[in-house]
């Protein structure tokens, strides 16, 4: 049975930041159900990394409602906008890719977009299929939609010009580029960050200019990270990676602090609001509704199967022992000094828990190094360990493998 346009909004209106052109939307979704025609909901993918994190699904999850609803999904995969760099929230220009970085993203990334839409209802398009064929007095006749004074009114550029950053001509590109994408799948609604409203504007002008129905726009709040302050972002490594193995993936749910939890379950579940203020009363405690949140977004990413053993391995793990599959990593005899020992933050390195001597030095530092089934705390970074084979090296609250000594030229 056909939802009506009144219990769609309902629906949609879940989660969403702003509605650029609510009154249109309804209208769409009445004329959608009077004629059984589907409306056509854009949302565009930057491959620019492989790593596909909690916040990049916010749209993603909106995306699906439409489908649920049935809509059609269109994604964009911006493999020419991704050369460019999408400058909406930076404070600088992003750094250069190449094409062949670009389309080695691409692949994964849609794998991972998979686990939160149904791909096999979706149309997928790459806009370098249409900008692979202009020419450079196609480009001048887009840039004659934009003037340079609506461009530096973004805040971002605004507030880069402010701080005398530079901001390049070809980012000025960007929000027209994306725009016009709209134009060429003929987009009724887009879906973005609530960071990327100017561009979503940008296409229902170019829409207008060439006869079409201007989109609406609907964006998303941003995602908070593990810290709970700033947005989700690797680079900030307060990302949550859909792509984790179930065990992570839960351990790094429950790490978040209380306060970004309403944001959490409203934007990544389907849970009701009313069960969510019940879950969120005062007197309940925090980590019962953590580990629901994170065994409901694992069954969301199909793995609902490992749910209950991963909250068993967390519960293990905070009781202070260690996991039942412990990564082992070979290390050559030769490796060592003459009496068989390594230095501590070489051998936390060499192990892989930490990516630089310095970054170990300050988990020693700190007291978070331990070896051994005593779990002995080692907090000089000077320290010399005595490296035996099956030695438990500990760095952190979750990073830990097991030493496999070998001889010269074995494997």
């Amino acid at each position: 049975m056909t939802i009506n346009a009144d219990e769609q909004l309902r629906i949609l209106r879940r989660g969403v930041d702003a509605i650029g052109g609510e009154a249109e939307l309804r209208t769409k979704l009445e004329r959608s159900v009077a004629t059984g025609t589907p409306l056509r909901v854009k949302y565009g993918i930057d491959p620019t990394g492989i790593n596909v994190h909690l916040g990049h699904t916010v749209p993603l999850r909106k995306l699906r409602q439409f489908q649920q609803l049935g809509h059609t999904a269109v994604i964009i995969i911006g493999n020419y906008t991704a050369l460019v760099g999408d400058p909406s929230g930076r404070d600088e220009t992003r750094a250069t890719l190449t094409r062949e970085q670009v389309a080695a993203n691409a692949v994964d990334y849609l794998r991972q977009v998979g686990r939160i839409i149904d791909l096999d209802r979706a149309e997928v398009h790459h806009n370098g299929d249409w900008f692979a064929q202009w020419s450079f007095l196609d480009v001048l006749d887009l840039m004659r939609h934009m003037t340079l004074s609506q461009m530096t009114m973004r805040d971002d550029f605004a507030k880069r010009l402010a701080a005398e950053k530079p901001v390049y001509l070809h980012e000025c590109l960007y929000p027209l580029m994306q725009g016009w994408d709209s134009v060429e799948i003929r987009a009724d609604v887009e879906l973005g960050g609530s960071e990327q409203l100017f561009s979503l504007i940008v296409a229902r002008d170019l829409q207008r200019s060439r006869g079409q129905a201007p989109q609406v726009a609907l964006t998303m709040p941003i995602l908070v990270g593990t810290d709970g302050v700033r947005r989700m972002g690797k680079s900030l490594g307060n990302d949550i990676g859909i792509g984790l193995p179930a065990n992570d993936f839960f351990g790094k749910l429950m790490s978040i602090p209380d306060a970004p939890l309403r944001q959490y379950f409203t934007l990544l579940t389907e849970i009701p609001l009313d069960e969510i203020d019940r879950l969120l009363a005062p007197g309940v405690n925090p980590r019962d509704a953590k580990e629901l949140l994170a065994k409901d977004l694992l069954r969301d990413l199909g793995l609902g199967s490992e749910a209950d053993a991963a909250a068993l391995e967390f519960r293990r793990r905070a009781q202070g022992a260690d996991p039942d599959e412990i990564p082992e990593v070979a290390i050559a005899r030769s490796e060592l000094d003459a009496d068989g020992r390594m230095p501590a933050p070489k051998l936390i390195v060499r192990l892989g828990l930490e990516t630089s001597t310095s970054n170990a030095r300050r988990v020693i530092e700190q007291g978070g190094f331990n070896i051994g089934p005593a779990r002995a705390v080692i907090q000089d970074p000077s320290a010399s360990i005595a490296v035996v084979d099956g030695l438990i090296v500990r760095a952190g609250k979750r990073k830990l493998a097991r030493v496999g000594l070998t001889n010269d030229g074995e494997v």
